[in-house]
């Protein structure tokens, strides 16, 4: 059967592949390969240049715009090649190195170069670093920035709803309220927590030979000085060298890079949950798409689905993310490939994370706040002046106060005339009681708005 949207495996390369055009350059097999093509020319162009390494031909400038060039340029076609080769290589990295081989001709000073390709290199050496280059570019190009789109929509509604008093639910039951801007705050503050400690963890690399210590290195070259070599060349690629490993780098930093997309994408499940029981209490509304269909009997049905979808590929992608933590860091002895074929579902994970956050900005962008309907949910709540009438009493030092006011109130509804009734018979001083008389469900919100003004994106 033809490959096609249609006939896909997978729903990312299947009914979601338009959405996920950003992530295909980067994380496809395709993307792999242009990365292990980059680190094997940058990694000869740094033996070229080392003084310590004479045999290699020092390059002019038409050798290094060509080898330049190579990685600039490099196409659908280049990566087709690549894969022609492992099919008589059956080894991918060494695939690579063949097709430069190719590339560098037969004659001339780029022909000289050919020994120096993969010079001294484990396969791991070349994959390690092109993960590390894969997962930064990911983190910073699209999935950051994608949640950070996010980050503004909710900004937005905090800021118009900041004031906007709404009815508090704890274990399900009536509580203190809030307001709806401070509710999104809240997510707010959480997120760009998440984010900071996303964006701190180094994208770590190593450059070290079959086992990490150099060995072939400091046979080849007993004067150079191999650590020194290998953390410039790691460095100069924008990664954080690790001086210590076996073969494998041992992705304890990739543990570190899935935990923390792990919460920022936890942190939206919540969120995309509570704003899915706030479109079903009334809360919000949601615009309608034409000729969009909710339901294929219920023609009056508008379903929160964004926000459904998101939960959804968040949890797919937290999966993956939490087995990649758990299973990356560890080897058998100093390499086993059992992390090679996990490796190769980073791009599943960030598709799920990518096509989530793509979902719940769709559903932020339908919402609108229904005002009416949130007032009026705590309009007749009087009860909730429970909690601060019997905090005054308290202060006036009525022992009793918590008891009287579950007495009052607890299983029952209370009206505003019943709640000043009450007020009016305390022993306690006038000025106090003013207040207390003067509360009402809505205006008893403590610094909510105040809260939810001063968060920042």
């Amino acid at each position: 059967m033809e490959q096609q949207p249609l006939t896909a495996i997978s729903p990312l390369d299947g009914r979601y592949a338009r959405k996920l055009e950003p992530l295909r350059e980067l994380f496809s097999e395709y993307g792999l390969i242009r990365n292990r093509t980059l680190v094997e020319v940058r990694w000869l162009q740094f033996l070229a240049a080392h003084p310590g390494i004479p045999e290699v031909p020092a390059l002019d400038r038409p050798e290094r715009d060509f080898l330049n060039q190579i990685v600039d340029n490099f196409s659908g076609d280049d990566a087709r090649k690549v894969k022609d080769i492992e099919k008589v290589t059956n080894h991918d990295v060494k695939a690579v190195e063949y097709f430069l081989a190719e590339r560098l001709g037969d004659s001339g000073q780029l022909a000289a170069l050919k020994p120096f390709l993969h010079f001294a290199c484990t396969s791991e050496d070349i994959n390690n670093t092109s993960y590390a280059l894969m997962l930064r570019q990911g983190r910073n190009d699209l999935l950051i920035p994608a949640v950070r789109k996010i980050i503004g929509k909710l900004h937005a509604l905090s800021q118009t709803t900041a004031d906007q008093s709404m009815l508090s639910r704890t274990h399900g039951q009536t509580a203190s309220p809030t307001t709806l801007g401070k509710e999104i705050a809240n997510v707010i503050y959480r997120l760009e927590r998440q984010l900071t400690l996303l964006a701190q963890v180094p994208a770590m690399a190593k450059m070290n030979g079959a086992v990490g210590n150099f060995n072939a290195h400091a046979v080849a070259y007993p004067d150079v000085d191999w650590e020194a070599a290998s953390k410039e060349f790691i460095e100069s690629l924008g990664l954080t060298y690790n001086p210590y490993t076996t073969q494998i780098e041992p992705h304890d930093w990739m543990a570190e890079y899935c935990d923390a997309l792990a919460r920022i994408n936890t942190i939206l499940i919540d969120a995309s949950r509570d704003i899915w029981g706030y479109i079903s209490l009334g809360y919000f509304t949601q615009r309608r798409v034409k000729n969009e269909v909710g339901s294929s009997t219920m023609p009056h049905k508008v379903n929160p689905i964004d926000f459904e979808n998101a939960e959804g590929n968040l949890g797919i992608a937290n999966a993956l993310l939490g087995h990649f933590s758990a299973k990356l860091p560890i080897s058998r002895w100093q390499r086993d490939l059992s992390d090679s074929t996990v490796q190769r579902n980073f791009g599943t994970a960030a598709g799920h994370a990518y096509l989530a956050y793509q979902s719940m900005l769709g559903g932020l962008e339908r919402l609108n706040p229904n005002a009416a309907r949130i007032d009026e949910d705590l309009a007749d709540r009087w009860e909730l002046l429970a909690e601060p009438v019997q905090t005054v009493m308290r202060k006036h030092g009525i022992t009793d106060a918590y008891e009287q006011l579950k007495e009052l109130t607890r299983g029952e509804a209370i009206d505003a005339a019943r709640m000043a009734e009450f007020v009016a018979g305390l022993d306690i001083p006038d000025a106090d009681k003013k207040v207390l008389a003067a509360l009402t469900p809505a205006g008893y919100i403590g610094i909510a708005a105040k809260l939810a003004r001063a968060v920042k994106p």
